[in-house]
């Protein structure tokens, strides 16, 4: 059976480090480890088609369409205007306003690269003509990326919510106050830091705005960017309101956002619609296979004992709860290196939960944990998905933008992780405040 299981784990490290599509690797080290220990396989198709058969992979497709659709109905355009109205005019607040408009753009989005893809056209041009070193912006941008991952509606909420079978609500609210304290964080390191690569130019010397102009532009640029901010606190108010489900959510989500793209600012074409939608198609044709491969996988490795190996290993080390908490922000961190958020979900979450049990952990607090383990994981080299799109749209080499990356991710990220993996309150007050202890439960 161990060498199976060894065999089988052998196959899908080998398979990433090759760069195979993961949903194939997941097949075969599955395969693999079925004819080794002479397991039937007749569990593959029925574990599949349950693993994909669930409403909450509904709503991470509405959510991921209209994420999709922000981008081409002009709404990240009046975000960022009315970012630059709040916090455009004190010390480094052109870059603060990337900050802040990745916080609304996370609240329409649920997710990181619909962030970045974005933002970074709008914001690095515009910033480099004032006196911005390209570099810079386009590092602050994609590190702030990941707030997508934690201000809700959030996509790896949703999807730690199919796997661990948590309240979907509950879930959206962990995130909230690690993400705020996330974005703070970005935005005062960045107050000290943005001199070191800021030029003024001629274009810059602008005079400062006075308190009627500032007030009368914030009041200007939140009437056009209403309809915008409509789309997050109607799907919010709809989910704790009771008015819908989640994938009810998602999908007002997205007829919301077409509708503000055709008809309120009218920027969104039928190309773009088409593009955007096709794109939410191939995305979730690749999640599903993920998502149902990934489950057939771990299903074999937990009914081989994998899950409970894991325990008594880590329990082995230290049996104390603090110190087995920052063991598995380690294991999450070291394959956030090499591996997407998504798979990482899919394969760790179930095996943890033997762990999990032992200890007593809150679900909803593991899952909070897991999700900025999992938004850091975008960020964190060598393999960040961020660092990639960031580099093909800002025209900056890799090497660039991990200088500033690295401030960020120390100085914020890390502590960030740590705050939420070791103050419960955090994750479970706001949870816990706004639907009660018996969903939340004690932390």
């Amino acid at each position: 059976m161990e060498y199976g299981v060894f065999s089988s784990l052998a196959l899908f490290f080998v398979g990433i480090a090759l760069g195979l599509p993961l949903c194939w690797v997941f097949l075969g080290s599955t395969v693999v480890a079925a004819l080794i220990i002479a397991s039937p396989i007749t569990f593959m198709p029925g574990t599949f088609f349950h693993a994909i058969n669930n409403y909450v992979l509904m709503a991470i497709a509405f959510f991921i369409w209209a994420g999709n659709l922000i981008s081409e109905s002009g709404i990240a355009h009046r975000l960022v205007r009315l970012s630059h109205a709040l916090v455009g005019r004190v010390r480094g607040g052109l870059v603060d306003v990337g900050i802040l408009a990745a916080v609304f753009m996370g609240a329409l989005t649920g997710s990181s690269l619909p962030v970045i893809a974005a933002l970074i056209p709008i914001l690095v041009p515009g910033l480099e003509k004032l006196g911005y070193q390209r570099r810079y912006v386009a590092a602050v941008l994609c590190s702030s990326s990941f707030l997508g991952y934690l201000i809700p509606p959030s996509v790896p909420a949703l999807l730690y919510c199919l796997i661990a079978q948590q309240s979907v609500g509950a879930l959206f609210l962990s995130t909230v106050i690690p993400g705020l304290l996330l974005a703070f964080g970005y935005i005062l390191v960045n107050t000290f830091l943005c001199s070191r690569y800021y030029r003024p130019t001629g274009e810059a010397a602008r005079p400062p705005a006075t308190l009627g102009e500032t007030v009368k532009e914030i009041g200007i640029s939140t009437w056009v960017a209403l309809p915008a901010l409509g789309c997050p606190a109607i799907v919010l108010f709809g989910i704790y309101g009771g008015i819908f489900t989640p994938n009810e959510a998602g999908s007002v989500a997205a007829v919301y956002t077409a509708i503000v793209g055709f008809l309120v600012y009218r920027e969104m074409t039928l190309k773009g619609f088409w593009a955007s939608s096709q794109t939410t198609i191939i995305t979730m044709g690749m999640l599903a296979f993920l998502m149902g491969f990934g489950v057939v996988f771990t299903r074999l490795l937990i009914r081989e004992g994998v899950g409970e190996m894991l325990t008594q290993f880590i329990l082995g080390i230290s049996n104390n709860k603090y110190i087995i908490l920052l063991s598995v922000n380690i294991l999450l961190l070291i394959l956030g290196m090499f591996i997407d958020g998504l798979p990482i979900m899919i394969i760790v979450v179930p095996l943890l939960m033997p762990l999990v049990k032992e200890l007593d952990i809150n679900l909803v607090h593991l899952g909070a944990i897991i999700i900025v383990n999992v938004g850091l994981g975008v960020v964190t080299p060598p393999y960040a998905i961020s660092i990639f799109v960031g580099t093909r749209l800002a025209n900056v080499a890799y090497e660039e933008l991990l200088g500033p990356m690295l401030i960020f991710l120390f100085l914020v990220g890390l502590p960030i992780l740590l705050l939420t993996t070791y103050i419960p309150w955090l994750s479970c007050w706001l949870p816990t405040l706004v639907m009660g202890a018996k969903i939340v439960g004690p932390y």
